[in-house]
């Protein structure tokens, strides 16, 4: 079995050849998991993060968002990886995306934002559309992004994150009681802290995904998460 994924175009490249997980392995593949960002639903269909609270402005520069359609409406979330690779869900390609960075409101124009056109979808060579196995996707952005304040890559990860690791969770939605939705609330920026209790596992971050099927009906595949000094 081999499984690969090549990220040369940006000055890295990981490779692992072997039938039975290895540690490194287990550490890229955590690394690439903890990457992919993908949120897939509407914007009629908001989804919470329960406990959350609104982002600071710009905390989070390597949070993307992924448009579709001529009307540019959110399909996924996605994290920037150097300016001009972004990584996100394969089950979010699509004829045409765009690529936001430098936001905070997906629904108002912002002075720091960039919109960049993606030219290359590259989907993970074993992905299973019927499983969501291997459900990473590469994006190559038309051109390189402005570097700055409110939009910078993401740093890899160096080592796997212990259990009770202090983290921070981050993506696009709202913050309301699951018992409100409210087609007026503005699709911001949201952080929630708390402590990573293992791999990142795709339960208790939002209302609706924690029975396991509200994910393939719209639910979240997957969020930011990185290690913070914050308990």
């Amino acid at each position: 079995m081999t499984l690969w994924i090549n990220l040369s175009y940006f000055g890295l490249r990981l490779r692992c050849e072997n039938p039975t997980p290895t540690p490194r392995m287990f550490l890229l593949l955590t690394a690439l998991q903890i990457l992919a960002v993908a949120l897939a639903q509407s914007q009629g269909n908001e989804n919470k993060i329960i406990g959350g609270y609104t982002c600071t402005r710009n905390s989070q520069p390597w949070q993307a968002a992924l448009l579709t359609g001529p009307s540019r409406r959110f399909l996924c979330g996605g994290v920037l990886l150097s300016d001009q690779w972004a990584i996100t869900a394969a089950h979010c390609a699509r004829p045409t995306l765009r690529v936001a960075l430098g936001k905070h409101n997906l629904r108002g124009w912002e002075a720091t934002q960039q919109v960049l056109r993606v030219v290359r979808q590259v989907r993970h060579p074993q992905y299973n559309s019927r499983t969501n196995e291997n459900d990473l996707m590469l994006l190559r952005l038309e051109r390189p992004l402005r570097l700055g304040r409110a939009v910078q890559p993401i740093a890899t990860a160096s080592s796997c994150a212990s259990p009770e690791t202090p983290c921070l969770v981050s993506g696009w939605g709202t913050i309301s009681s699951p018992t409100k939705v409210s087609a007026g609330l503005p699709w911001s920026h949201h952080c929630w802290h708390g402590l990573c209790r293992g791999p990142p596992r795709r339960e208790g971050l939002l209302s609706g995904e924690a029975q396991g099927d509200s994910l393939r009906k719209g639910g979240v595949w997957g969020w930011n998460l990185q290690r913070t000094s914050r308990a």
